[in-house]
């Protein structure tokens, strides 16, 4: 009975966890949450443009690292913010035409290798990362995002209305994750061992019963109040009554 009475618990644990896990993976779908407003394709170098509306960059970005937490992020800002998740840019940006939307632009490693200029990127994205992406010979050209498009043209490919086939192929945000069950005031639970068993602590202390020490215990052995009683030892004679 005990035997099954653990089993239960622990395919409940086991379930919850898995559920757990499936509401991690929640991460909202870029092109199912905002509408997809320009398109520029040219191969591998890909940028696609989506618009949230009456959001603030601070604002989108914060939803975007809630839901996937990005290789790298630049400052907040209110005008401009980049955020990288593998070989996708995101370059968010605030609309000068209606400054209360963001531009969501996803850029492909290599549509920000061909149009834009490392210099205007380090004020965003870490120099290591920069000199992976250019190999430390500069920009591939002086684009500096979508909002500003008009003036720092692209260098190949031009920006157009999304087709059906295009709004298909957008990408969407996606990401993996990973559970861990942890107690509350403790440790990760099941870290290098089993799901069920907590990591001993460093000092290597467990739990234990003692007995017989003062405090009064559920397990103490009751005391005695009572004493020995004395006895003592004599000897005796027999003695025969005198005649009379």
């Amino acid at each position: 009975m005990k035997e099954r009475s653990f089993l239960s618990i622990k395919m409940i644990l086991v379930l919850s966890l898995f559920v757990s896990l499936l509401a991690g993976c929640g991460a909202p779908n870029i092109k199912d949450t905002y509408p997809l407003e320009s398109v520029n394709r040219d191969g591998n170098a890909t940028s696609y443009v989506y618009r949230a509306a009456d959001k603030s960059v601070p604002e989108v970005a914060g939803e975007l690292m809630a839901a996937n937490t990005p290789d790298q992020s630049s400052p907040e800002d209110t005008e401009r913010m980049f955020l990288v998740y593998g070989d996708e840019y995101y370059h968010l940006q605030q609309d000068s035409q209606k400054p209360t939307d963001t531009l969501i632009e996803i850029d492909s490693k290599e549509y920000v290798q061909r149009n834009y200029d490392s210099s205007f990127l380090q004020g965003y994205l870490t120099a290591v990362l920069i000199g992976n992406l250019f190999d430390s010979m500069g920009g591939g050209g002086g684009y500096r995002g979508y909002t500003s498009k008009d003036v720092y043209k692209p260098k190949q490919g031009n920006y157009k209305k999304p087709t059906s086939q295009d709004k298909k192929i957008a990408p969407p945000l996606t990401v993996d994750r990973s559970g861990k069950i942890t107690r509350r005031g403790q440790d990760a639970v099941g870290t290098g061992g089993s799901l069920f068993k907590r990591n001993p602590t460093s000092s290597g202390d467990r739990g234990s019963i003692k007995r017989g020490e003062s405090g009064g215990g559920l397990f103490d052995s009751p005391k005695k109040s009572y004493t020995k009683p004395k006895t003592r030892i004599g000897s005796g004679g027999i003695s025969r009554r005198g005649r009379r």
